[in-house]
């Protein structure tokens, strides 16, 4: 009888009348993965075949092979299973159940099996099915327990501590496989990963050593298999555990897993292996919880192999943990057994996870699906996994993790000949491990390594090909990270190779690293190829040692970069944009091929050294007596010596100026204690140079030395192996830097103890690609650091290895050195070479002695170098200044002042001439006394004009002018003239106190001067002296006739104007008017010549000419005339004048020594009285008060000496502009003025443009510190000259002079600052190299011109004085020696 429910009676129908019509009634129960869940469908009582679906199998359905008992009817919820409610509404189990025989729950409501209750077939293989439309709920400890648990319904929930467990209930595995391990090793079960063993078998690695095997790798998706029972240790039982049973969960909505779900395998113990884990398939939409499912292998004495799990959900919880790890191991506890498989549906992905239980049993991963691709693979948490077929690929679309501790083996250890690929878009590996047994092709976009290896087991065999690792993207290797092949190794990609820091490596014995962007080899990281054991093994490179030649291949490198053993690259890096060494370069030779820049940093090192070959060409001797010779190459190998026996050094081989050699050891390569030379690193080739080579740390190609000593065979002495000889190091580039503490060394190694010789230096060359010249040159190199080739120290006795060589590419012209510099400033090379001596010194004819060589890009190649002027103020091309260049212009300093000083007389004829026209001469051709009206220049020492005395009409008697004032002060704008207020006592009695002091007031109100007046005059004064005299000459005339003014129109002036005159004119009735003129005109023209600072001096002439011209002729008309002082000031100020005495005596002077002028102040000290005729003696008086009530005193020869002189700081200027007689001469002197005058203004123009040439500054100084005054004298004198009426003449004259001596200022301040400048400044120049014959230079003679200047304003001043003179004294006879022809006149 058929059993049929719901939506299934149909089907079954029609499935059971074709079985009736083959004659028996076949069953047909559908696929248990078909979502449809045909196989809740259960017949009883018939007989049949039911396909299991997995292994296509056929089996009685009775028959309990088949994984059912005999079945009973169809369970219900109050009856069979003793809940409450109804399956097809609410079925809560509240008893616990155990069936004997598979079972059926099915129905369309929902079935809760509640606290602490269980529900279970505990029979191995047992089913329980479990079909609903509902939910199922598993309350708290609530349990389902069978072989094989298959759920079907809505939700699932398992509550806390509640489970579906299959643990230890497995059935019988798939036929053939080999799951249960056979005899008594206690060997782990084995499934989805092998059982563990923990006894070792013989001539077996561990890793080859396990239990039971896997089993159900092709069904790993949709897993379906029990696990296997583990071994056992005794025949007497099977004390092994048993294997995990099969658990089939699908939920149309949610799986709420906050219990377990559980295929473990069963526990051994002590005395049986763990069984392997079994199978568990999930499909759901929702997974959730924190819960578990597992499929994990049992404890026992050795553990089991994990199971396999396949999930199908679109949405899972990360807190829900999934096991598939082995069984612990009691035998061996650090082999548990291997992980099983754990496989994402949705994803696509493989899970190979062993929980962090350390093993050494491997999971198998075989063949990987191709259409589709899996996407991911994730080998953790300590799980080994292994792909063991020969010529395997393992390729995905996504990532391949090794993550904790996994490790993931290709091929056996004892096969490793076969290749294996590794295909995916990224290799992740984190604290794991990549072992491959054979060779491996490697395809990802990224591999990124943290704390990880990759270990490359080659086996020794030449015939495996080489392992090929390709990244495109990125290579990071960090924390230790590391790359290891005992064989041949490529690592390509597109983008970055990157070694972070220490203990990252990639080591091989022949290592190509090609096409990268970049490598970034980080501090403590490792690039080495060979290995430290490079000699072991037959896929140990072959150093080409006993060939002198350079290989082809390290000049011609072919262009595809690929790992050739036929070439004798150990280390190539080949095709790479940009490299980066702060860590380890190692090889016994590196090439560097079409790279562009490479850059060593600080604490960055890529070496050969002691990496060359132990013998060789240039090989040391070593003699019985034990000492060895060092190896020679770029230099001689020292000499070993030990009990005077010397072991020859080896011999100098190679090519200096394209070196490729190894270098060579002591003795040969089978001795103990022999040195190797050192190796070969070129970077570059004849094709392709590299861009740039920045080294801030090492490059070293040095020999080996040797510390320990060597015996001969008898052993009767010891002595030492000579050092190894230094490598080759070439490099083909553009451009080098070696930075500070930087080097590049290819040094001998040290003799050993005891008399080794050194090692010879090994070569250096520096081939520069496209060496640029002329104006496109740029500095080939920068070198701070150091280059390195000197031969080894030899050893007690052991002679010195010779120094290598160090070259560079030759160099074109105007370059030199290894570095094809600039040859030095100041030399030239017309030749290609890099000799220093080809840099030839430049003719010294060719260059201005203040021309200075200048550098020029990319060096000079002619003889005539280039130079430029020492400074912006020299020119080019004779570097001469201004000044200098218009006197060459001219034929030289000596012909150019020649042509000047004719060229000056010419126009200063010229100038004569024009004056003569324009002024005539008639005005200067006699004497002509001055007319009575005329007025005095109070300008000049002059006495006041005494010709009025003799012209007085005036009626008023003299009587009545009782009394006479003089004005007080200096006339200055600072101390203006003034009067007393206080009366004088002769006038105390006849004026009124207040009204005089009103006048006084008045007076004193009038003569003071403005304030503005004496601003006007201080500016002037600083900036143009001369206008400031004019301003002051000006001002004075005004006050003067403005007080005239006053007194004339306000009061009755006759006692204040014409009181002396009445008194002299009746004491001078007896003089004769014309003699009193003629007194007066000689006594001016000689008080003329009186000036401030001399007057003793000064004062002399006019006290000789009265006593020898004036008083014996005024005698006669009982009159004498003495010179005298009065009134002096506070300020030292006094006046002069004359004291005119009645006599009645006629006097003749007698005769005095020096009377006519010429005695001196020291000659008039010897003399203390002066006779006159008569016998009248004279005292001298030195003060005394005059009649009147004046103060003041006589001056005369004897009071003279006695006469107070003050100086001031403007002394010296009246020694140059002071008052002279008159010497005649007008046209000459005219012309000679002329000529000093354009002389004076052709050297101010030449000293401006000297002192230009130094600075502007310079100029501007010297032209303006005294503003206008440089330049002023030239148009003023041209006035002066020019003028037409004599007195004005004189006076533009006096302007004249006066410009003429403040300009000195401008002189002295050029002398000071060139003497500044030349002497102090130039001093720090050092010497000049001045020609002998240019005494005008800057350097020596800048002198001249401010010196030659000075000059001629000195006597251009005298001349002026002189023309002065001409102009005011036109009366010649005022000065002539003989009274006689004076009074004639």
């Amino acid at each position: 009888m058929a059993i049929l429910h719901g939506e299934y009676f149909l089907e079954l129908i029609i499935i059971f009348i074709l079985g009736l019509t083959s004659g028996s009634p076949l069953i047909k129960v559908f696929n248990l993965e078909d979502m449809e869940l045909k196989e809740s469908v259960i017949l009883n009582g018939f007989s049949g075949i039911l396909d299991d679906g997995q292994t296509g199998s056929k089996c009685d359905i009775g028959n309990s092979s088949c994984g059912f008992h005999d079945m009973k009817k169809l369970v219900l919820c109050e009856e069979e299973l003793k809940g409450i409610g109804s399956l097809n509404t609410t079925c809560q189990l509240n008893t616990s159940l155990q069936f004997d025989n598979d079972v059926l729950i099915t129905g369309e409501g929902n079935l809760e099996i509640l606290s602490h209750v269980s529900v279970g077939c505990p029979f191995a293989g047992c089913l329980i099915s479990i079909n609903i439309s509902g939910d199922l709920l598993l309350a708290e400890y609530a349990s389902l327990l069978a072989g094989t648990l298959i759920v079907r319904a809505g939700n699932l929930f398992l509550q806390n501590n509640s489970f579906l467990k299959t643990t230890a209930l497995g059935g019988a595995p798939p036929p053939q496989t080999s799951g249960t391990p056979l005899g008594v090793d206690g060997a782990g079960g084995g499934h989805g990963g092998r059982g563990a063993c923990c006894i070792k078998s013989d001539g077996k690695d561990p890793e080859d050593t396990w239990g039971g095997d896997a089993y159900a790798w092709s069904t790993l998706t949709k897993p379906w298999s029990h696990g296997s029972r583990g071994g056992t240790t005794s025949r007497e039982g099977e004390f092994g555990g048993g294997g995990g049973g099969r658990v089939k969960i699908i939920a149309r909505s949610i799986l709420n897993v906050n219990g377990s779900i559980s295929a473990d395998g069963g526990d051994g113990g002590l005395k049986g292996g763990g069984g392997s884990g079994g199978s568990i398939i999930i499909r759901v939409p929702k997974l959730k919880g924190t819960g578990t499912v597992s499929a994990r292998g049992g404890k026992g004495w050795a553990g089991g192999g994990g199971g396999r799990i396949a999930i199908s959900s679109y949405s899972r919880e990360e807190s829900l943990n999934i096991f598939v790890h082995g069984g612990e191991s009691h035998g061996c506890t650090s082999n548990a057994g291997a992980a099983g498989t754990i496989f994402d549906s949705v994803l696509q992905s493989l899970i190979v996870s062993n929980n962090n239980l350390s093993t050494l049993t491997d999971t198998i991963l075989l063949d990987f699906p191709t259409h589709p691709l899996w996407t991911n693979v994730f080998v953790k948490s300590c799980a080994k996994a292994v792909v063991p077929l020969f010529w395997s690929r393992v390729q995905v679309r996504g990532q391949f993790s090794l993550l904790y501790g996994g490790t993931l083996s290709f091929g056996l250890s004892h096969y490793p000949f076969s290749e294996f690929e590794l295909m995916a878009e990224e290799l992740l590996m984190s604290d794991s491990m990549i072992k491959v047994y054979g060779a491996l092709r490697m395809s990802v976009k990224m591999l990124l390594m943290w704390n990880s290896e990759m270990q490359i087991d080659g086996g020794g065999d030449a015939m495996v090909g080489t392992s090929l690792l390709e990244a495109s993207n990125l290579v990071v290797l960090r924390e230790k990270s590391s790359i290891y092949s005992n064989a041949n190794l490529g690592v390509h990609g597109q983008g970055l190779l990157k070694l972070s820091g220490s203990g990252d490596t990639i080591k091989a014995q022949r290592l190509i690293l090609s096409l990268f962007y970049n490598i970034n080899v980080g501090p403590g990281s490792v690039l080495q190829a060979p290995l430290e054991d490079a000699a072991k093994g037959d896929l140990a490179p072959r150093l080409n040692c006993e060939s002198p030649s350079c290989p082809e291949e390290l000049i011609h490198p072919p262009e595809d970069c690929s790992v050739n053993t036929s070439l004798s690259f150990t280390l190539q890096i080949c095709r790479v944009e940009d490299i980066t060494v702060d860590g380890l370069i190692q090889g016994s030779v590196i090439h560097v091929h079409r790279a562009r820049t490479v850059a060593v940093n600080a604490g960055g090192l890529i070496t050969a050294s002691r990496l060359g070959c132990k013998g060789g060409v240039g090989k040391g001797h070593v003699e019985n007596a034990g000492a060895g010779g060092g190896g020679g190459h770029g230099g001689q190998g020292g000499d070993g010596y030990l009990n005077g026996v010397s072991s020859r050094g080896g011999e100098v081989y190679g090519i200096a100026d394209l070196p490729c050699e190894l270098g060579s050891g002591s003795g040969n390569s089978t001795s103990e204690g022999t040195t190797a030379g050192g190796g070969i690193i070129v970077m570059g080739s004849m094709e392709h140079s590299l861009s740039s080579l920045n080294i801030f740390g090492y490059v070293r190609v040095d020999g080996e030395s040797n510390h320990q000593a060597a015996g001969n065979q008898s052993a009767t002495n010891m002595g030492g192996s000579g050092g190894g000889s230094g490598g080759s190091l070439l490099l083909f580039l553009h451009s080098l830097t070696l930075g500070n503490n930087s080097l590049v060394s290819s040094a001998g190694g040290h003799g050993g103890h005891v008399g080794g010789g050194g090692g010879g230096g090994g070569r250096i060359h520096f081939d520069w690609s496209n060496i640029p010249t002329g104006d496109e040159y740029a500095p080939l190199a920068n070198v701070k650091g150091t280059i390195y080739t000197r031969g080894g120290m030899g050893s007690d006795g052991g002679h010195d290895g010779k120094d290598g060589t160090v070259t560079g590419k030759e160099c074109p012209e105007g370059l030199y050195g290894i570095f094809c510099e600039e040859c030095p400033i100041g030399t030239y090379k017309d030749t290609n070479g890099s000799d220093i001596s080809l840099c030839q010194p430049c003719p010294p004819e060719e260059i201005p002695h203040r021309g200075t060589y200048i550098s020029v890009r990319g060096g000079v190649t002619q003889p005539s170098c280039p130079y430029v002027c020492l400074s912006e103020k020299y020119h080019m091309p004779y570097c001469y200044t201004p000044l200098e260049e218009l006197m060459h212009t001219f034929g030289g300093p000596w012909l150019f002042g020649l042509l000047l000083s004719g060229l000056l007389v010419l126009l200063a004829l010229v100038l004569s001439v024009a004056r003569m026209k324009i002024i005539g001469t008639d005005e200067f051709s006699g004497p002509v006394p001055p007319p009575h009206e005329s007025q005095i220049d109070h300008s000049f020492p002059f006495l006041e004009s005494l010709n009025e005395v003799m012209e007085s009409t005036r009626t008023e008697e003299s009587e009545t002018h009782v009394h006479r004032m003089y004005f007080m002060g200096p006339n200055t704008f600072g101390e203006p003239w003034h009067l007393p207020h206080s009366p004088p006592h002769r006038i105390d009695s006849i004026v009124y106190e207040d009204a005089f002091n009103r006048f006084v007031d008045e007076i004193n109100s009038l003569a003071a001067y403005q304030w503005w007046e004496g601003s006007v005059h201080s500016i002037l004064a600083v900036l143009a002296y001369p206008f400031a005299w004019s301003w002051q000459q000006w001002r004075r005339r005004k006050k003067v006739q403005q007080l005239r003014d006053f007194v004339r129109s306000e009061y009755d002036h006759a006692c204040l104007r014409s009181c002396r005159s009445r008194a002299l004119y009746e004491g001078l009735k007896s003089v004769p008017a014309t003699m009193w003129y003629r007194f007066i005109a000689g006594l001016n023209a000689y008080l003329r010549t009186v000036h401030r600072g001399c007057l003793r001096i000064t004062l002399l002439p006019v006290i000789n000419w009265l006593g020898t011209h004036a008083n014996p002729w005024l005698s006669l008309h009982g009159i004498r005339v003495d010179l005298a002082w009065f009134q002096a000031t506070t300020s030292g100020y006094y006046q002069l004048g004359l004291i005119v005495n009645e006599t009645n005596e006629v006097a003749q002077p007698t005769s005095l020594p020096n009377m006519g002028g010429t005695m001196t102040i020291e000659e008039l000290s010897n003399h203390q009285t002066v006779q006159w005729q008569g016998g009248q003696q004279y005292t001298a008086w030195s003060r005394r008060r005059i009649g009147g009530g004046i103060g003041g005193g006589i001056i005369n020869l004897y009071t003279l000496p006695s006469l107070e002189d003050r100086k001031d700081f403007s002394f010296p200027i009246y020694l140059i502009l002071r008052n002279a007689r008159p010497v005649g001469h007008e046209d000459l002197v005219g012309l000679i003025i002329s000529i000093l005058l354009l002389g004076d203004f052709s050297l101010v123009l030449l000293t401006l443009l000297q002192f230009y040439s130094i600075s502007l500054a310079a100029f501007l100084l010297v032209l303006f510190v005294l503003p206008l005054a440089l330049l002023s004298p030239f148009p003023a004198g041209i006035n002066a000259l020019f003028s037409h009426v004599p007195r004005r003449s004189a006076g533009l004259a006096r302007v004249y002079a006066l410009w003429n001596v403040t300009s000195l200022a401008n002189v002295v301040t050029a002398l000071i600052y060139g003497c500044y400048y030349y002497q102090i400044q130039s001093s720090s120049r050092g010497p000049q190299n001045l020609h002998a014959w240019n005494f005008s230079t800057e350097e020596s003679g800048w002198w001249l011109f401010p010196t030659t200047l000075l000059i001629c304003k000195c006597i251009q001043a005298r001349f002026v004085d002189r023309h002065i003179a001409n102009l005011e004294v036109q009366d010649r006879t005022l000065y002539s020696n003989d009274p006689a022809k004076f009074w004639d006149s």
